[in-house]
């Protein structure tokens, strides 16, 4: 294969490469945009003065809200050291953490010289030991705390109704709701206790916390606290609603998960398929298979198709991930 052949071949990957991400980012705009419009009320059709009413104002208000936290989670799209460490829910600083990361480096590069590996496998290694690694656990905690605030949220918001039903001011409930439970929840409550004590009010508290508990469910607590204080409506009725919303998501989800779970498995089988079988035939037969690995021509069509398998598990990841 000539020069001029690889060149091609890698040209035509990168376009489509380009023409499946502009698809998908075509996808998640129109997707925004259908659901705004069905918060504003665009998509109900028109209507007269007489039906809007309150019910129109309180739909605007809320699409206000929640652009104004969709511009501000835009502008923090890009999350830094000290907000992934916070939304993982541990006690170390920033300089903590890359001291951690340097030293798993070291261990990392270490282990990989001994084992006899060639240079650009070690700066692979500690690449991955400096900068992956210890991303990927903090990603994995804070997706693992998160999982359990939702499980425990909605608990946490009927109890919260409970006691402002018997009379509780909603500072003394949230206190309350600290004390009695425990994990992420417990931790999020105490600290929008904790910022009210200061001064800091009800709502922005509650909005400050979606930064260390960046979920759909946070940030719709806090829009429901926001309105609630600029309309003056019955909170509990407020949490009540929200609570029910969340149940209702988390159900979603599961019967997604449910749904969904035939065709991942079947993704990731034809995802192994490959690999397994150049595993064995690496074993069963060497010579067959050292074709891809010492001829040039062989790892052109090696580099061909893990190109292609890796383009086919992202578009199959892409076709059952599905966001309630």
């Amino acid at each position: 294969m000539s020069v001029v052949q690889i060149v091609l071949i890698t040209l035509i990957a990168i376009l489509v490469m380009g023409i499946i991400v502009a698809y998908m980012a075509a996808q998640e705009s129109t997707r925004k945009k259908r659901v705004m419009g069905v918060i504003q009320g665009k998509s109900g059709g028109a209507r007269g003065p007489d039906e809007r009413g309150s019910k129109d104002r309180r739909r605007a208000d809320l699409a206000k809200k929640l652009k104004e936290a969709k511009g501000e989670e835009n502008s923090k799209k890009k999350t830094t050291i000290s907000t992934m460490i916070l939304q993982a829910g541990i006690s170390i600083s920033v300089k903590q953490f890359w001291l951690m990361s340097v030293a798993l480096m070291i261990g990392l590069t270490f282990l990989a010289k001994l084992m006899g590996q060639p240079p650009h496998v070690l700066i692979a290694v500690a690449v991955i030991g400096l900068l992956g690694l210890p991303r990927f656990v903090l990603k994995k905690m804070a997706a693992r705390r998160q999982k359990k605030f939702l499980e425990e949220f909605p608990d946490a918001l009927e109890a919260t109704v409970r006691l402002l039903k018997a009379g509780m001011p909603v500072s003394e409930a949230i206190a309350m709701i600290s004390r009695e439970f425990t994990g992420p929840v417990g931790e999020e409550m105490g600290n929008i206790y904790d910022k009210q004590k200061i001064g800091v009010a009800l709502a922005e508290a509650a909005l400050e916390a979606t930064r260390s508990m960046p979920l759909t469910e946070m940030q719709m607590f806090a829009t429901g606290l926001s309105i609630q204080a600029q309309t003056g409506s019955s909170l509990s009725e407020v949490l009540t609603n929200l609570s029910n919303v969340i149940r209702a998501r988390f159900r979603l989800k599961r019967k997604i998960k449910a749904l969904s779970s035939e065709a991942i498995a079947s993704a990731s089988i034809i995802a192994a398929l490959p690999v397994l079988v150049a595993t064995g035939m690496y074993f069963v037969n060497y010579e067959y298979i050292s074709v891809l690995f010492t001829d040039p021509f062989g790892n052109v069509l090696l580099a061909i198709a893990v190109f292609w398998m890796s383009v086919g598990v992202m578009v199959m990841k892409i076709m059952i991930n599905f966001k309630v």
